[in-house]
């Protein structure tokens, strides 16, 4: 069960690390790490974006389930 959790655990974190790269466009490695490349004006997000943003949350909540339960599975 424990090596299950591991696996399961790895494909979530990979799956997120595409969806975040994705949702990054234009602006370069300053927008990546948190920089302010659109002079301080925010959009809406809208379809497929809206999409992806929903997504990612979705599978971070499941990562952290995954890890709580490999370590409650662990002791």
């Amino acid at each position: 069960m424990d090596v299950a959790l591991q696996i399961v655990s790895i494909i979530v974190s990979i799956l997120m690390i595409i969806l975040i790269m994705l949702q990054v466009k234009g602006g370069g490695l300053g927008s990546l790490l948190g920089g302010d490349a659109g002079g301080g004006i925010t959009r809406t997000r809208r379809g497929l974006e809206k999409t992806l943003f929903q997504i990612t949350i979705g599978l971070s909540i499941t990562f952290l389930a995954v890890c709580v339960m490999s370590v409650i599975v662990s002791r």
